[in-house]
This record gives C-alpha cells, sequence and structure tokens, in this order.
C-alpha cells in the first residue's frame, strides 16, 4: 500500500543530545541509544471514520521523535500498519450500506492527506493487514504446530475452528528471565485487564477458550463476511493483534526500538502483540514501549459513539490553517490526556500569527541559542510544550525590536520550527 509524501525537513547545523524516552515497561524514562540506526513501529487506524483529533495527536506525537532522532543524525525506519478488515468497519459499512473495500480506501486517503497536511512525516512501509494475509497465515499455522494455539469448536451459533493464542502456554514458553510473560507490558493486575479486554475487541466470555484472556487469531468463515484462504487455518480473516506482529518481524529488525501507539493500545494489543512476536521467534518484540495519552472534547471523553469528535479534514474544509492545528496538539505533552476546546485552539491560531510576525524581525544571533533550547526540550522525553516556550521567548524578544534583523537567523529559524516541531512559518 503506498503511503503519502512528506514534505522535506531542512537539515540544521548541530545535533539533538542524546534522547530520553519514557517507557511504559519500565515506568520511568531511559534513554535511548543513538547507535546510528533506529527502527518505529506505531499502529496505525482501522479505516472506518475520518482522522479525528486523538488520532492526529497521537501521530504527531511519535512524528517529533522521528524528527529528533533524524536531527541527532539517526538514520530511522518506520512502520505503520491500516487495518483495513475488522468488525468495526465490516459494522460500519453494513450500516451506511458501502461496500467494505470501498469504505476503506475512502478513509485511508483522507487519513493519509490529514496526514500529510499536518505536516506528518511518512512511513518507509505503510501496510494494511488485508495485503499481509501471506505473511499472517504462516505465522498462525506455527503457533498451532508449536502448541501456542488451539482452536475452538462446540460453541453454539458459531462455526468450529476459530483459532485463540494460549497464553498460558505462550508464558510457560517464554522460560528466559527477560522473556515475555502476560502483564509484561501493561503491569495490570488481572481484573484490569479483563475489563479493559472485553472493552477493547476482545471475548472473554466466549465459550470453549482456555483462559478468559486469550485473544483470537483467526476468524473461520462465516456468511457475508469476507475471507481470505487460510490454508491449513481454512477460510476466515486474521485477529487484530497477529497482523502488527507479522508486519513489524517482516520490515524491522527483531527487535525495534520504539513501539508506539495510543494508550489504549497498550492492553490488550500491545501485550498481546508482544506476546505473539515471542512464541513466533524467541525474540522480544521492541526494546522500548511508548504511549501517547488520549484526546477528549471540552472535558468529555472524545469517542463515535458520543458523536463529538473534533475531525481534522473538517476543520481544513472550514479553512482552518493545518500549522494551527498541529500547534495546538504540540501545546499538550505527548503522554498527558487533554481536551481539545475553542479556547486552546484560538492560542495555537494566535501563537502562530506572533511567531510569523517576530520571524520578519529575527534578531541576529538569536537562532543558535533558540535552537539550542527547542534540542534540550524535545531531548527530554519530546517536551513540546517546553519547546514551544522556547520559541514564544524568542518571538518576545524578536518583536520587543531591541536588536537588529538578520536575514540569516530568519531564515535558520523558520528552518528549525519546521524540522524539530513540524510547522512551517
Amino acid at each position: 500500500m503506498k503511503s503519502w509524501i512528506s514534505r522535506p525537513v531542512p537539515e540544521l547545523p548541530g545535533t539533538m543530545p542524546a534522547l530520553r524516552l519514557y517507557d511504559t515497561v519500565a515506568g520511568g524514562v531511559v534513554t535511548l541509544e543513538a547507535n546510528g540506526e533506529q527502527s518505529m513501529y506505531v499502529c496505525g487506524i482501522t479505516p472506518y471514520d475520518a482522522t479525528h483529533m486523538g488520532h492526529a495527536a497521537s501521530y504527531v506525537a511519535f512524528d517529533l521523535l522521528n524528527r529528533a532522532w533524524r536531527d541527532g543524525g539517526q538514520h530511522v525506519s518506520y512502520v505503520q500498519n491500516v487495518t483495513d478488515v475488522d468488525d468495526p468497519l465490516l459494522e460500519r459499512a453494513a450500516e451506511t450500506g458501502v461496500d467494505w473495500r470501498e469504505l476503506a480506501a475512502s478513509q485511508i486517503e483522507l487519513f493519509q492527506t490529514d496526514m500529510a497536511a499536518l505536516n506528518v512525516l511518512a512511513p518507509d512501509h505503510y501496510i494494511g493487514a488485508v495485503e499481509s494475509m501471506p505473511l499472517i497465515v504462516p505465522a498462525i499455522e506455527q503457533l498451532l504446530q508449536d502448541g501456542l494455539a488451539y482452536r475452538v469448536t462446540g460453541t453454539p451459533g458459531e462455526p468450529d475452528g476459530d483459532v485463540y493464542y494460549d497464553v498460558e502456554a505462550a508464558v510457560k514458553h517464554a522460560v528466559t528471565v527477560d522473556a515475555w510473560t502476560l502483564g509484561a507490558v501493561s503491569g495490570l493486575p488481572e481484573s484490569e485487564m479483563l475489563e479493559l479486554f472485553a472493552e477493547r475487541g476482545g471475548d472473554p466470555g466466549r465459550a470453549g477458550k482456555r483462559q478468559a484472556l486469550d485473544p483470537l487469531l483467526w476468524r473461520v468463515a462465516r456468511d457475508g463476511e469476507p475471507r481470505w484462504d487460510g490454508g491449513l487455518l481454512g477460510e476466515g480473516r486474521p485477529g487484530w493483534h497477529i497482523e502488527c506482529t507479522v508486519i513489524a518481524q517482516k520490515y524491522l529488525p527483531a527487535p525495534f526500538t520504539v513501539q508506539g501507539g495510543g494508550s489504549d493500545l497498550v492492553f490488550p494489543h500491545h501485550e498481546m502483540g508482544a506476546g505473539h512476536a515471542y512464541s513466533l521467534s524467541g525474540v522480544p518484540l521492541a526494546e522500548h514501549f511508548a504511549h501517547a495519552g488520549m484526546v477528549g472534547l471540552d472535558g468529555e471523553k472524545m469517542s463515535k459513539s458520543k458523536g463529538n469528535l473534533v475531525l481534522v479534514s473538517k476543520l481544513r474544509a472550514a479553512g482552518e490553517e493545518p500549522a494551527a492545528i498541529r500547534l495546538a496538539i504540540l501545546a499538550h505533552h505527548y503522554r498527558s490526556d487533554w481536551s481539545w476546546t475553542a479556547e486552546g485552539f484560538a492560542e495555537a491560531k494566535e501563537r502562530l500569527e506572533r511567531w510569523r510576525a517576530a520571524l520578519a524581525v529575527t534578531p541576529a544571533g538569536s537562532a543558535a541559542a533558540l535552537i539550542a533550547a527547542m534540542r534540550a526540550a524535545l531531548s527530554n522525553d519530546l517536551d513540546a510544550p517546553a519547546a514551544l516556550a522556547s520559541v514564544d521567548s524568542w518571538a518576545a524578544l524578536a518583536l520587543a525590536g531591541e536588536e537588529a534583523a538578520s536575514a540569516a537567523d530568519r531564515s535558520l529559524v523558520s528552518d528549525a520550527v519546521n524540522s524539530l516541531l513540524g510547522v512551517e512559518l
């Protein structure tokens, strides 16, 4: 699947300090080794609705990491998936009377347009679940053969043959001290896992499962549902977590540097994906796990069911500038939960205007100190609000008009804000 096209990233003098990033598994900030090669997998959308602000905030967060690495002279391999077959997509297609493939294609195109508008650097590989069937099927067959998966039979009203991951067997299989075990990523007690599993696509009450938390690997064909040749599995379609595991194993090193996504993916998605990876290869999925916070609207959780989504495409259609949308996101630390408000967006637009006014009178010699301050902020767990504050201080100095303006510094400041923050002045 083709990705969107990235805009050029200006190169800056100097280099980013060593990056420190909050690791969900470690429960604290860790220093990422700067060995010249970095790799990142960020979980993509299920394309049944337009890009809302929660999506945008997550991808902007990991775009900051991508940019910081590159500024530090690191070569970055970046992979993102798109879950282009899943229950929510099929349900929305049935509700609207649109073919699921057409719905997916339209929403993928809209998402990519939104990402390009927000100046999010494109992944090197943008891979759909559908095109990954040749990877998914053999992986599930291997898990079955290794005794780490099983078929469910005899469930009333359901066909025989659905394949589930055997969590207990997988934990026993992971025998080394630092290997995966249930809870290794999330750190959650089983009671919370069960609650989240039910909320986020799991089926803890499915009859015939060995454990309530065992996730689905392969759903055998049902009438009216899309199906693929599953080889020894029979016709059907995959469960959710396995696609990300096999895509990452195909296109990234093992382990890769950072697994990223929203905090709602910690469990079960990243927990189970990490288990699948170890079961298939004996190697951890990722060295680090990082997660972005959730975005609400005026203090309430933003959700499709509530109908209170803030859509990037609608803001753009209303004439709002994507750079201002991005600034509104960057005003919040990527790990924090926050709410989109009209006041916050107005402040972002005012900030953008102020920066542009200051750029016209950039003081001579001011660029180097600004770049150093921005780098210090971003190297400290991608502290975008602190980076924005440093640009605010520079803008106040420039607008005071006490220093002679410099065309060279003006160009360098513009390049720095673009390169490090992804905001074009």
